[in-house]
């Protein structure tokens, strides 16, 4: 995913209203598309036929291939993996839990590896997938964690950042390496050891 600088004859005039309905169309069209195609295989030009938009209509919201998969994939994941406001803390990050593990087990799961995989080679396609969904996605996970250390059902002294790492690692590595499925068993399994750990109450 080679970026691509936006010239100044791609960039919307002043003043001029951005489609909601035509970015729509074009994340949708990602979507389509990756269903049975590798991000390798796509390209812009295949993004706006599908789509049925010019090149240039991408390029003046998105500067590259890979921010507009990423935010094609943002849209989709994060209505289907939420933390329920309604729920205690652990609840709450049980339920994301195992809802990230659902999404994973499928074809978001493949194409986050496609974007860490291609990541090794071209550093500005992480620094694009950290930026656009890494780091809000954590703060948000984070915001939830203090609120559980804060509710006295885990201890005091715990290390958010650290127990972060703890509980959504293990899906990044089942995901690369393809050791072991991301499945319900593992999804509830992992989350109930890990409350056990920190001996948060049932």
């Amino acid at each position: 995913m080679q970026v691509k600088k936006t010239s100044s004859t791609d960039k919307s005039p002043a003043g001029r209203p951005r489609s909601e309905a035509t970015r729509r169309q074009i994340l949708d069209a990602v979507i389509s598309l990756l269903q049975d195609k590798s991000i390798q295989a796509i390209s812009i030009e295949a993004i706006a036929r599908e789509a049925g938009v010019s090149k240039a209509t991408i390029y003046r919201w998105w500067d590259s291939k890979a921010s507009v998969v990423i935010d094609a994939f943002i849209e989709h994941h994060l209505v289907k993996t939420t933390f329920p406001r309604d729920l205690r803390p652990r609840d709450a990050i049980a339920h994301h839990f195992r809802s990230l593990v659902t999404q994973y087990s499928g074809w978001p799961g493949r194409l986050v590896a496609q974007i860490i995989a291609e990541g090794q080679s071209d550093p500005n396609v992480l620094r694009v997938f950290r930026e656009r969904f890494h780091y809000g996605r954590r703060a948000v996970v984070r915001e939830m964690l203090e609120e559980w250390k804060s509710s006295g059902d885990i201890p005091s002294d715990t290390n958010v950042e650290v127990l972060m790492d703890l509980i959504y690692g293990p899906v990044y590595m089942r995901l690369m390496i393809g050791h072991a499925p991301l499945d319900e068993a593992f999804a509830e399994s992992h989350i109930s050891y890990v409350c056990h750990l920190l001996g948060s109450k049932p």
